[in-house]
């Protein structure tokens, strides 16, 4: 069992930046490099977007479109910890940030990931 507790979110202009962590706790015995790390939003009425995501070491990301150049995704498997960075921020970046893990190869498709935090809200004004 994983449990994902994010934070960081918060109201930004247009423009400005924002760091979201995610801190996962695990049963004993689990190891969180086990895990591949995502970051997803969903903005009202929309469905659950992916953002980003990060392999086990590190060594390989993944980026939705809509943010490619902006936002950075890291880990750092000593502190249990994922981070996404978010510069150039944009009023359609408004949305619930969610961090997830999945036990498997990499994947955009949000239900493919088995673990999930509860979100942490991101505002954008323009």
């Amino acid at each position: 069992q994983v449990q994902l507790v994010e934070s960081g979110g918060g109201l930004v202009q247009a423009g400005g930046s924002l760091r979201l962590s995610c801190v996962a706790s695990l049963a004993a015995g689990d190891t969180f490099s086990t895990y591949r790390m995502g970051w997803f939003r969903q903005a009202p009425g929309k469905e659950r977007e992916f953002v980003a995501a990060i392999s086990w070491s590190g060594g390989h990301t993944y980026y939705g479109d809509s943010i490619k150049g902006r936002f950075t995704i890291a880990r750092d498997n000593a502190k249990n910890t994922v981070t996404l960075q978010m510069n150039s921020l944009k009023p359609e970046d408004t949305a619930v940030y969610y961090c997830a893990a999945r036990y498997g190869p990499h994947s955009d498709y949000a239900s493919e990931y088995d673990y999930w935090g509860k979100g942490t809200v991101v505002t954008v004004s323009s």
